[in-house]
C-alpha cells in the first residue's frame, strides 16, 4: 500500500507541483522594461513621395545609434515601385515626434542581381520571386540589413531571409528548416498563407538573430480564434547562420468577435530583443464589423526564454511536452485612446533622450489604403533597476 501511494505521488503530484513551482516562478520574476510613456505620434502622408515611389506598405522599421538613421522596409508586391527600403530620419524629444524624412531608397535585388518581379511580371516568364517583405533590421555593424519575405503558398514561393549591403545588392540567405515550408506533396505542413516570417531582430551583442513567425506552422495547430489562441515559433540563429533553438510563443485568442461572416485575425506582427533572454512581441489583431470596418487590437508583450522549452527539431509540435515563453502585458495601445490606431507591424528602440531615456517606436503599415494611414508612435522606456 505504501509503495502504490509513493507511485502515485511519482506520477501525478510531482509533475503538478513542478509545474505550479514554473508558475510561480514565472510570475515573480522580473521583467527588464517597467514602462513605457507615450511621447506622441506622427503621420506620413498617404501621398507622400520618395524618389518616384509612393511612401506606403511599412511593415519593419529600425535604427542605427551609430549614425541616427531610420531603416523602413515596404511590403509592396512591386506594385506600386521596386522591393524596397528606406533610410531616414526622425527628431525624437521628451514630448514631441517630428517628421520622417526619407534620405535614401534602397532597391533591393536577388541573387542574381535583377529586381524582384510582380506577380504579372513574373507569371510571364516563371523566374525570380515575387517578395513580401515583412521585417528589416541593419546588421550588426550598421553597414548592411537583413530582411524577411512572407513567401506564396499559391505562387509555391516559400519564406526566405536574405542579407544585401546598403545599396541592396544580395548578399546571402539563412537556411529554414523544412517545417517551415510549402511542399506540393504536403499541403498541411508548412506555414499559413501570408503568415510567415513576420518578426525579425538581432540581439543588442549581435550575437543572435531571432526570427518569429506570425501564425502556428499548419502542422502545428490551428490560426487563433474568439475562443483559443495559438502557438507560434520563434528561431534562433547564430552567428553563422544555423538555427540553434526554437521556442513556442503562446498567441492570444481573438480579442474581439467578428461581424457574422467577416474576417478577423490574430498574431504576431515584430518582435524586438530586449537582450539575449528577454524579447517584445508585438500582437496586432484586426476584427471586421457588421459593416465592413477593421478595427485593430496592438498589444506589446515581454517574453521571457529562461524557463521555454527549446523544440528545435521538432517538425510537429506535440501538445503538453513543451512550455511555451512566459509573457507577459507590457502596454495595449489601444489604452492611448489616439484618434485612429492603425495596422501597427514595426518595432524598434530608438535613441536615447535628453533625460538619459531609451525611446521605442511602432509604425503601421497602411496597405497603400486611402483609409488606413502610415503612423509613427513613439514611447520613453523606463528599464527596471
Amino acid at each position: 500500500m505504501q509503495l502504490k501511494k509513493q507511485l502515485f505521488l511519482l506520477t501525478f503530484v510531482t509533475p503538478f507541483l513542478v509545474s505550479c513551482s514554473n508558475e510561480m516562478t514565472a510570475e515573480k520574476e522580473v521583467m527588464p522594461i517597467a514602462k513605457l510613456t507615450y511621447i506622441g505620434e506622427t503621420i506620413i502622408s498617404n501621398q507622400a513621395m520618395f524618389a518616384h515611389t509612393p511612401i506606403g506598405g511599412l511593415s519593419g522599421i529600425d535604427y542605427d545609434p551609430t549614425t541616427n538613421k531610420w531603416l523602413v522596409i515596404s511590403d509592396d508586391r512591386v506594385n506600386h515601385g521596386p522591393a524596397r527600403a528606406y533610410i531616414g530620419s526622425l527628431a525624437l524629444s521628451e514630448n514631441k515626434v517630428g517628421s520622417f524624412k526619407f534620405d535614401q531608397l534602397i532597391t533591393l535585388k536577388q541573387p542574381d542581381g535583377t529586381p524582384y518581379p510582380s506577380e504579372n511580371q513574373y507569371k510571364k516568364n516563371f523566374t525570380g520571386i515575387v517578395p513580401d517583405f515583412e521585417s528589416v533590421r541593419f546588421t550588426p555593424g550598421g553597414n548592411g540589413i537583413r530582411y524577411t519575405s512572407e513567401g506564396d503558398r499559391d505562387l509555391q514561393f516559400n519564406p526566405f531571409i536574405r542579407t544585401a549591403n546598403l545599396e541592396g545588392d544580395y548578399q546571402g540567405m539563412l537556411t529554414v528548416p523544412s517545417a517551415y515550408q510549402y511542399t506540393a506533396a504536403d499541403k498541411n505542413s508548412g506555414f499559413y498563407n501570408n503568415l510567415a516570417f513576420e518578426g525579425s531582430s538581432f540581439t543588442p551583442d549581435g550575437q543572435y538573430y531571432f526570427v518569429s513567425m506570425e501564425a502556428p506552422l499548419k502542422q502545428d495547430g490551428l490560426v487563433p480564434s474568439i475562443t483559443k489562441g495559438g502557438d507560434v515559433r520563434v528561431l534562433k540563429f547564430d552567428k553563422q547562420g544555423h538555427v540553434i533553438t526554437q521556442y513556442v510563443y503562446s498567441v492570444d485568442a481573438l480579442p474581439a468577435a467578428p461581424g457574422m461572416g467577416k474576417h478577423a485575425d490574430n498574431g504576431v506582427s515584430e518582435m524586438l530583443a530586449i537582450d539575449n533572454e528577454h524579447l517584445l512581441m508585438l500582437e496586432r489583431a484586426g476584427i471586421q464589423d457588421a459593416q465592413g470596418h477593421y478595427h485593430n487590437y496592438i498589444r506589446i508583450y515581454q517574453t521571457d526564454l529562461s524557463h521555454a522549452t527549446n523544440v528545435n527539431g521538432q517538425n510537429k509540435l506535440v501538445a503538453g511536452t513543451y512550455q511555451p515563453m512566459h509573457k507577459k502585458l507590457l502596454l495595449s495601445l489601444n489604452d492611448l485612446n489616439l484618434p485612429l490606431l492603425d495596422n501597427v507591424e514595426g518595432i524598434s528602440f530608438g535613441p536615447r533622450l535628453a533625460n538619459g531615456q531609451r525611446t521605442l517606436v511602432v509604425i503601421s503599415d497602411n496597405n497603400f489604403n486611402k483609409h488606413e494611414i502610415t503612423q509613427i508612435i513613439a514611447f520613453s522606456v523606463k528599464f527596471n533597476q
